[in-house]
């Protein structure tokens, strides 16, 4: 364990001294408006989710708790502009004594056209792209079934929320509705800070030795770059990169998943860095090459205080691991292990801080510096029922990326799923399919003896 990985402690967090509408960006923000102003009109960071509402629906009771969830996170109502010398901010604007909902009714419609009708209206409100200056930056809608079935639709750009915030959005939501469907106070605690409040901390705390002893563990991480990764392809690279995706489900049985996690738990690791060394393995055999760089997303909230916040704090890190040295799969776990844990322990550089760091080489075609990643997700939200109203997620969260391949896993139950995000301008779904094929037949190998070496598993 390195000196650096175990002086990780928990940052405080002030609120801002002066209750001013106008922020700095925090530095992942700061990296989606540069994208955004690249080309505005692209739904390459929308995030979309739908949930399944059953039961008897009070329309009213959910218009409030929405305009209440907007007025508990001041990220939800926030835009974003430049100041006359150019540097970006954000704005954070009054609370809404209502909340814009969007109401369409296909009760009239048959069974079969209504689901198709749900499809379009989903990928077609996915597509949608926001405004950053004029807003808004989260958008709501909801669909009628039938009298006791909805779905709302809930649309955010990344640069306000990641991931976790979706189901913090959820909880929130759902909680605000029970409580004001039965008339009592709502039992949610107060906010610490806002996302404002992190972003002005983040960009004092960040800087001087604190990001310099950062940068000087990846300067030296990568004072050598390795090759491009360069996985066999169906169809060849295009000039300019695309946002063409299709997805693959990835679903371990309980018997892999027993023993995936009982080599993890044999060996000392986690989920994650057993996944991630069998992973890496295969990319090994597809590409033949010993040194390649994967890339993995990080919740990045340090602090108790942004545990119940939506914001961006989602950051990407690095993973590289080399292969040399004819090791076996428990040496090759162990390898991953020790890399994971000090790259986390220096995980506070932003991304594009990180790629001015090292300056890799640039190309139009592919995503920067990695074009492969591992997410372990948390277990997707469980089916909330608040006063006979059942709140579900639909399978319908969108998931958009300019990377060639990247694996979403998660721990649901006694089992691992997830799936493979793909190109589809590189990849065919067969191709995948036999990836995946073969990424489970590695890891019962791997499960079973990991003693022995990656030559022979190959």
């Amino acid at each position: 364990m390195s000196e650096a990985a175990k002086s990780i402690t928990e940052p405080s967090i002030p609120r801002r001294q002066i209750r001013w509408p106008r922020a700095p960006l925090a530095y992942a923000q700061e990296r989606m408006w540069v994208l955004y102003q690249l080309d505005p009109l692209s739904p390459a960071f929308n995030i979309s989710l739908a949930v399944r509402l059953e039961g008897k629906l009070d329309v009213a009771a959910l218009k409030r708790a929405l305009a209440t969830v907007a007025r508990r996170h001041e990220v939800l109502r926030t835009t974003f502009d430049v100041t006359a010398d150019g540097q970006p901010f954000q704005s954070v604007h009054p609370y809404p004594s209502y909340w814009p909902l969007s109401l369409t009714d296909l009760r009239s419609l048959p069974d079969p056209a209504r689901d198709a009708e749900v499809r379009r209206l989903l990928t077609a409100e996915a597509a949608r792209p926001f405004n950053l200056q004029t807003g808004p930056t989260f958008r709501t809608a909801l669909i009628c079934l039938e009298m006791d079935h909805q779905v709302l639709l809930l649309s955010l750009h990344h640069i306000i929320a990641d991931d976790g915030s979706m189901d913090i959005l959820v909880r929130d939501i759902s909680v605000l509705y029970g409580a004001f469907v039965a008339g009592t106070p709502v039992p949610l605690a107060n906010l610490p800070v806002q996302y404002a409040d992190f972003a002005v901390w983040q960009r004092q705390w960040l800087q001087g030795d604190v990001l310099q002893k950062q940068i000087d563990y990846w300067r030296r991480q990568f004072a050598d770059l390795p090759p491009v990764l360069n996985l066999p392809t169906d169809f060849p690279r295009r000039p300019g990169q695309t946002f063409c995706n299709e997805r693959e489900i990835v679903s371990l049985n309980k018997e892999l998943s027993g023993q995936v996690k009982e080599l993890a738990r044999r060996e000392g690791a986690n989920l994650f860095t057993t996944l991630l060394a069998a992973f890496r393995l295969l990319l090994h055999q597809y590409s033949g090459q010993e040194d390649i760089l994967i890339g993995t997303s990080i919740a990045n909230r340090n602090c108790s205080s942004t545990e119940n916040l939506i914001g961006f704090f989602g950051n990407n890190i690095v993973l590289r691991i080399n292969l040399s040295g004819n090791l076996t799969f428990r040496e090759l776990l162990a390898r991953a292990r020790n890399v994971t844990f000090d790259a986390y322990a220096h995980r506070d550089v932003p991304f594009e801080t990180l790629l001015d760091t090292i300056r890799p080489e640039s190309r139009n075609d592919r995503a920067p510096l990695f074009q492969v990643m591992l997410v372990f997700q948390s277990a997707p939200l469980p089916t909330l029922e608040v006063d006979g109203l059942k709140f579900s997620l639909l399978d319908s969260r969108s998931e958009t990326s300019n990377f060639d391949l990247v694996l979403y896993m998660h721990e649901t139950g006694q089992q691992l799923s997830g799936h493979l995000h793909y190109n589809t301008d590189l990849f065919a779904a067969n191709t995948i399919r036999r990836l995946r094929d073969r990424f489970q037949n590695l890891l019962h190998a791997v499960a079973t003896d990991p003693g022995a070496r990656i030559d022979a598993l190959c």
